[in-house]
């Protein structure tokens, strides 16, 4: 199915998608006259071709992502540390589901891709299964880890042929974007699918 991606503040930049890749890059007026069939989807702000987060392992494999339903016993926000560690020690089950939270976490924040060498099944299996890409380490590591590291990691731009991998951010500029952090993100696509939308 053919799906054009526009958001309001960068007409310019919208996305023809084709199943996993994008079919073309343009304005919008431009592909919607190209392809008047396609399917339209409106988002706030802008689009991006989504983030890199290099803190994968801090993330997906340091924390402890708890289960809404464990609000009472431990709070809703992540939890580092060796006080993470003590929970995956007492049950090791835990691991999957939390890595599964954190994915989420990271799509809600407009990542596409992230760095670092993850070493557990759950965490890989959690990365694989969302379609996050892999990439590699930077050399320097932009501050503590975190779900919107500053300096935010923009990846190069989308082509055509290329994989349906971007995010949509509700600011209305990148200089926006590097203001208010990542966790204005609206949308975020993986090889075509729709994986995360702020309600």
């Amino acid at each position: 199915m053919l799906t054009i991606h526009v958001a309001e503040a960068s007409p310019e930049t919208a996305v023809l998608v084709d199943g996993a890749l994008v079919a073309a890059v343009g304005p919008y007026e431009d592909l919607a006259a190209v392809r008047p069939e396609a399917r339209v989807r409106n988002w706030p702000g802008i689009l991006t071709p989504g983030l890199l987060n290099p803190f994968g392992p801090e993330l997906l494999e340091g924390m402890y992502h708890p289960d809404p339903r464990e609000a009472a016993g431990f709070g809703t926000e992540p939890i580092p540390g060796e006080r993470a560690q003590r929970i995956f020690r007492a049950d090791p089950a835990r691991r999957g589901a939390s890595a599964r939270r954190g994915v989420q976490r990271l799509l809600a924040h407009g990542t596409v891709a992230i760095a670092g060498e993850l070493r557990g099944a759950a965490a890989v299996d959690a990365v694989r299964r969302a379609g996050l890409a892999i990439a590699r380490r930077p050399e320097r590591l932009p501050g503590p880890p975190s779900f919107s590291p500053t300096p935010l990691v923009l990846l190069p731009g989308l082509v055509p042929g290329g994989p349906a991998r971007f995010a949509v951010f509700d600011v209305p500029d990148r200089a926006g974007l590097v203001r208010l952090g990542a966790s204005t993100c609206v949308a975020t696509v993986l090889g075509g699918r729709l994986v995360f939308r702020r309600q």
